[in-house]
């Protein structure tokens, strides 16, 4: 079945940078779309970044200019470079897979902290 891990986040001060990776299994990845979403607390889940096949690129208004999405088709695997980090980047950062057929997949998230 399809299983997305997410790694790199953390606790970071605000100005800084991290860098989030998301390793996909059980997908014809090279096919599916990638995205990068976040919930803050209370808050509803938002898209942060979506990357597609040949690696085109969309942000959301919020992070455009500080965050860059990419992939690696070879090995799997997606990114989502954070810098210039702020206090309202905080959430828990999701992978998201999309297959051609429509079908959607998580990863179970991982926690960005950014400190003022």
């Amino acid at each position: 079945q399809v299983q997305l891990l997410e790694s790199g986040g953390g606790l970071v001060q605000a100005g800084g940078s991290l860098r989030l990776s998301c390793a996909a299994s059980g997908s014809e990845f090279s096919s599916d779309v990638m995205g990068w979403y976040r919930q803050a607390p209370g808050k509803q889940r938002e898209l942060v970044a979506r990357i597609f096949r040949a690696g085109s690129t969309y942000y959301a208004a919020s992070v455009k200019g500080r965050f860059t999405g990419s992939r690696d088709n070879a090995k799997n695997l997606v990114y989502l470079e954070m810098n210039s980090l702020k206090p309202e980047d905080t959430g828990v950062y999701y992978c998201n897979l999309i297959q051609k057929s429509g079908k959607d997949y998580w990863g179970q998230g991982t926690q960005v902290t950014v400190s003022s």
